[in-house]
């Protein structure tokens, strides 16, 4: 399934504001079956947040954002790199 950014804005201030965006996108997701929450990212120099779903399209993260009322900026696709095997 694809994984979706979600980009939104938070000012360096409100840094504690993180943790109940994530209560909201977690439970927003939850009601939605076709969306699962990965995490968050806080960039605080650029006063930027970044949630990280996993859904069909970006149009069920779009609503899963909404209902969150997260204030999206933008939503694109991610795609992640493998994580590396450790050596044995």
């Amino acid at each position: 399934m694809p994984s979706y950014l979600v980009e939104t804005y938070l000012a360096r201030g409100h840094a504690g504001e993180q943790a109940a965006r994530e209560r909201r996108a977690r439970s927003a997701a939850d009601e939605l079956t076709r969306v699962s929450f990965d995490r968050s990212i806080h960039v605080p120099e650029d006063e930027l947040c970044f949630f990280v779903f996993d859904a069909p399209s970006s149009r069920d993260v779009l609503l899963a954002a909404e209902r969150a009322e997260l204030g999206p900026i933008r939503i694109v696709e991610a795609v992640s790199s493998p994580t590396p095997k450790e050596d044995s």
